[in-house]
């Protein structure tokens, strides 16, 4: 989808490099393979970006995709599929290009990985075989703080989910609300994840990247949203029903959201997470489901992922017991029928989906441990 600047008043393309030094300004340089090919809203703001960048290399796949050597074809409006050649579980495609990556401003703090050329979270792997965190007051504080930022994001974005809107557009609303509360937008570049927060549609179960693909009726879509704040993160998401679904879509939110509701009810000083999944898998077995296996819960804190690990499935083998001042996600992701696979995924090295392409759903909320029990930290307020 093309980006657009009219505060002039007149109708001027963005350049479309991914990686544009100059932060995509207005541009007037069309590439002219494109324009020969017929490829609409090709744009930059200079012509070196095609011939000496990996964006311009990217780009020109493009060229080759219509010129027919992938087996593929653009769009008129120069949308296409990525991987034509590759065997899809589901119904589901991606809907390329991807939008430019979205910039932050200079002045909003910002986690290790962020301008990292691989995305490496240096930090966690500093304490990757260390104890859970005990945060002090001052530090659940903060937790509180980017907890709810989280929240009032997510509920911003979740406002705009209906047919015709794209998850790219879903994503802008997210990035532009996560700057204004002079946050950074944890997903982004975290391992090179292209854009700031994951769009899971039907068959995919996590980390979906949003893409100019427009959200159809009957679709269900996961919105996963983490914000870094003042030195520390928050994670959660919500699967929301686009237009009218079916009952079987809507029995699988409903099984997933209680699946998550049940977890966080045996959440108190001394209890096991090993005992999370134990609250989790009988819900969803009876309700004709499976839970995944291969994702887990994870610790939360100033760093993005750490420990406890925290699987969703009966019979694990999470080692330890929770203690007031921790703060961890639990996040089932439930696939509709017996398999609880998450092996397949896309060559975008991110998107899972389930290996039959039966649909799947996934809540996540940020908890606290208390003195007394527990505290969703990323509750809605009417909670």
């Amino acid at each position: 989808m093309s980006s657009t600047d009219t505060s002039n008043g007149n109708l001027t393309q963005l350049c479309k490099s991914a990686t544009c030094p100059n932060g995509n300004p207005a541009s007037k340089l069309e590439c002219p393979t494109c324009s020969k090919l017929g490829i609409s809203g090709s744009f930059f703001f200079e012509m070196s970006t095609l011939l000496t960048t990996a964006a311009g290399k990217n780009h020109k796949k493009i060229h080759d995709i219509v010129a027919g050597s992938t087996g593929s074809s653009v769009n008129k409006d120069g949308t296409f599929n990525p991987f034509p050649k590759f065997k899809f579980t589901g119904a589901l495609r991606p809907v390329y290009p991807l939008s430019p990556k979205r910039p932050v401003p200079a002045h909003i703090a910002r986690p290790d990985y962020a301008d990292d050329p691989e995305g490496y979270p240096k930090s966690e792997r500093t304490r990757a075989a260390q104890e859970p965190r005990i945060l002090n007051a001052g530090e659940i504080e903060k937790m509180r703080t980017v907890a709810r930022f989280g929240r009032e994001i997510l509920d911003l974005a979740a406002s705009h989910v209906k047919p015709g809107v794209t998850t790219d557009e879903l994503d802008a609303i997210v990035h532009e609300a996560t700057i204004a509360r002079n946050a950074y937008p944890s997903p982004l570049n975290y391992r090179k994840f292209p854009k700031s927060h994951c769009t899971s549609v039907n068959e995919v179960i996590c980390h979906g990247i949003p893409d100019a693909r427009k959200l159809e009726e009957g679709d269900i879509v996961n919105l996963d949203v983490s914000v870094y704040y003042d030195g520390f993160h928050s994670d959660l998401n919500a699967t929301y029903p686009v237009g009218k679904i079916s009952e079987e879509d809507q029995k699988l939110i409903d099984t997933t959201r209680k699946c998550l509701d049940e977890a966080i009810k045996i959440c108190k000083p001394d209890a096991l997470f090993r005992d999370i999944g134990k609250a989790i898998e009988p819900i969803a077995r009876a309700n004709g489901c499976s839970v995944v296996r291969a994702y887990t819960g994870h610790g939360i804190n100033n760093l993005f992922h750490c420990a406890p690990n925290i699987p969703h499935y009966a019979k694990n083998k999470a080692v330890g017991r929770m203690k007031p001042g921790m703060t961890f996600t639990i996040e089932p992701m439930i696939n509709l029928g017996p398999s609880y696979a998450a092996d397949d995924h896309w060559p975008d090295n991110w998107t899972c989906t389930t290996s039959d392409g039966n649909r799947s759903a996934q809540f996540e909320e940020t908890l606290l441990i208390t003195e007394t029990g527990v505290e969703i930290l990323t509750a809605p307020k009417s909670s």
